[in-house]
């Protein structure tokens, strides 16, 4: 059975919603945590898949998280060799770094759920099923754009969404595999001063996670399922 292996930057930041669309491709999944000591050994061009996972740590912060020097060479190890390899969030910046991009801190706080904007590559797409859709936003850091890759979407506040790299790379800035996740209370909890950074009311906030959360993981299983499918090998 092929092997998908899920980086997890902080426990509340799983895959989610695109765990059904993982298992469905006929992945048997195993995680790893940033923080456990076997994390340092594991060779990240091993597994089939990968899958990077957000955290609330910016990917510059070295001299606090002293592990994301070392994800970093390993993920450029693996990017080399063209290997299958989701980003979400911190996973997408990480995925920019290692392609020799540029993170920084950003201009303000994207908190909420809104759609993104496809340009004619995103259309053409597995993130066309994302059209229209509102999905889950969370961040304050951003990228450059690396060279060599194709922009997909855009928001209002931030450019860079989501980019691919030929079939194998595909990275995310924002959640659509969050809508469904009781985790989703726990992002409420540890996060709160998010909250008043982007001067959003969790009473709202919770709302449009009601109303907007099974459309948002809905179109993210279709797109992650479509990207899966044309994977080259």
């Amino acid at each position: 059975m092929k092997k998908a292996l899920i980086i997890r930057h902080v426990p509340r930041e799983g895959a989610a919603g695109y765990l059904q669309p993982i298992e469905a491709a006929g992945y048997e999944i195993e995680r790893v945590d940033v923080a456990g000591p076997e994390f340092h050994h594991i060779d990240l061009c091993t597994p089939d898949l990968l899958i990077m996972m957000g955290g609330p740590m910016g990917v510059y912060e070295h001299d606090l998280h002293p592990w994301i020097p070392t994800q970093i060479g390993k993920l450029a190890a693996r990017l080399e060799q063209d290997l299958p390899t989701l980003g979400v969030c911190l996973g997408s910046q990480m995925i920019a770094a290692a392609l020799g991009a540029r993170v920084y801190p950003g201009h303000s706080m994207e908190l909420g759920f809104a759609p993104v904007a496809l340009n004619g590559a995103g259309v053409d797409s597995p993130l066309r099923h994302l059209q229209d859709v509102p999905v889950l936003h969370w961040h304050s850091d951003t990228f450059e754009l690396p060279r060599g890759v194709e922009l997909l979407a855009s928001t209002s506040a931030y450019e860079h969404q989501a980019f691919r790299r030929g079939r194998n790379l595909l990275a995310l800035q924002f959640h659509a595999e969050m809508g469904e996740d009781p985790r989703f209370e726990d992002w409420l909890t540890h996060f709160w001063a998010d909250l008043d950074i982007a001067r959003q009311c969790g009473v709202a906030l919770r709302r449009d996670h009601d109303e907007h959360g099974p459309g948002a993981v809905a179109a993210g299983r279709s797109m992650i399922g479509d990207w899966l499918a044309q994977l080259r090998a």
